[in-house]
């Protein structure tokens, strides 16, 4: 594994610990640390008629939707594969995850997380993230 690996899959590894944790507050400086300041966050799902949606946030954005949930409900999303891609100063990751309400809870969910990266002066930072889970007929592999 190269330097710029190592140092993407410290990035990773914030990014799946900042989220994961008992019913609680999460430490927001730890998103803005790795996330760029213009960075993208974006849920997709699949809507009651069956139609594809999405919501796309900032990362202030995404603090305020989710600080209700992690406020009312353990939370630990757990990376199981990881693909990483580099070309100069751009790379994407493709990050298999399993989320439990406890680390050894039955499974809640599994999907993946579609991660572009920048490399600035001051290291790799996210610049979006587009997520979706497993449903009949999706499944998450890679």
């Amino acid at each position: 594994m190269d330097a710029d690996e190592v140092e993407i899959g410290k990035v990773l590894d914030e990014l799946y610990d900042m989220i994961s944790g008992p019913a609680g507050p999460r430490d927001w400086s730890r998103q803005r640390a790795i996330f760029h300041e213009d960075s993208r966050q974006m849920r997709t799902w699949v809507d009651a008629a069956g139609a594809p949606a999405i919501r796309i946030m900032a990362r202030e954005a995404y603090a305020a939707d989710t600080t209700p949930f992690f406020a009312e409900n353990d939370f630990y999303e757990i990376e199981t594969a990881r693909r990483i891609n580099i070309f100069g100063n751009i790379a994407h990751v493709w990050s298999l995850y399993e989320a439990r309400r406890s680390p050894d809870a039955d499974l809640d969910r599994r999907g993946i997380n579609s991660i572009q990266l920048y490399k600035s002066e001051d290291g790799w930072k996210v610049i979006s993230m587009i997520w979706d889970n497993e449903r009949p007929g999706v499944v998450a592999s890679l």
